[in-house]
């Protein structure tokens, strides 16, 4: 009988004690930003460098693709830089002195053949004008001369164009050439650097899509996390408490499971949920659909908030 009278009393002392419930509380998660990385360029992935749940440093290696396309396309735009550099460079220095000795050389061996040519000329005209020698071999003669004028007009030409330089438009053009070149050259370069997969932030790794030999294509997610510096608290609240809180209230949330897991935080925004039908109601019998709002909160302290897990359920005391 004392042993049953005993379990009464602890009964009866506990319903005395004040009910622990969730009604004068709102719950809510703990969450951050979630980042993902995706290939540029499609490519073998040659290696994985981090695992699940690993956490990251802004700039990290995640993983390494072969564009072997891009390696290839490196020597040609290579090859092309260097020949639109000689280009450019022979357009603005002109032409070098065995190139000025070939045309000194050309143009003094077409001057005494045009010399030859005239002298001919002149003799076979005195016969021909004497009725000496056909027309046949006057016109033949004659057809020798006019080819060696042309010709050393032609020389002389190239002699002048060579001593005094090209044209701006020819230095214009293989300015133009160079630039495109190494235009070529940089694209290639961009898309060798892609082969790198590089955290955007600080972050946890929570989910690798893809491993060691499989292909990835561009846009594809291969690795996705959350940011480590980007922690906040979301609230989903009801119209008749959300007109309890203001922005940049600063509200202090705890865990629902261990009381000594508490963070201070300030509302940073307040923000109606989207809604799928007409809350309202014209009825009197009717109480009207109350809205839902989303109560944002940022941490004062970010660094402690960082150690937190995401996801967590966390809980303030209604206002």
């Amino acid at each position: 009988m004392r042993y049953t009278a005993a379990l009464v009393l602890i009964g009866l002392a506990a319903c005395s004690q004040p009910k622990t419930t969730m009604e004068n509380v709102l719950k809510g998660k703990l969450k951050r930003e979630a980042l993902s990385v995706a290939s540029k360029v499609p490519g073998r992935i040659v290696e994985i460098r981090v695992n699940e749940g690993q956490n990251v440093k802004a700039g990290d290696t995640l993983a390494i693709i072969s564009v072997p396309e891009a390696e290839a396309k490196l020597h040609q735009a290579q090859g092309a830089v260097a020949a639109a550099k000689a280009q450019y460079e022979m357009a603005f220095n002109g032409a070098t002195k065995e190139q000025l000795e070939q045309v000194n050389a050309a143009y003094t061996a077409a001057k005494e053949q045009f010399e030859l040519a005239r002298k001919s000329y002149e003799r076979v005209k005195k016969m021909h004008d004497e009725k000496l020698i056909s027309d046949q071999k006057y016109d033949e003669v004659y057809t020798k001369f006019q080819m060696a004028s042309s010709q050393l007009e032609g020389t002389a030409a190239k002699k002048k164009e060579v001593e005094s330089g090209a044209r701006s438009e020819k230095q214009r053009m293989a300015l133009g050439q160079l630039k495109r070149a190494e235009g070529a050259l940089e694209e290639v370069n961009v898309a060798l650097n892609e082969r790198y997969l590089l955290a955007p932030a600080d972050m946890r790794i929570e989910t690798v899509a893809q491993k060691a030999g499989e292909l990835a294509l561009p846009g594809y997610n291969i690795f996705v996390g959350y940011a480590q510096d980007i922690t906040y608290l979301r609230f989903t609240v009801q119209e008749e408490e959300v007109l309890k809180y203001k922005v940049g209230d600063e509200l202090e949330a705890y865990s629902p499971f261990d009381e000594k897991v508490k963070v201070k935080a300030k509302i940073s925004s307040i923000r109606e949920l989207p809604g799928y039908a007409n809350r309202s109601s014209m009825n009197p019998d009717y109480k009207p659909s109350q809205s839902l709002y989303e109560v944002k909160l940022v941490p004062v302290d970010s660094k402690a908030a960082s150690e937190l897990l995401t996801n967590i359920t966390m809980v303030i005391s209604k206002g």
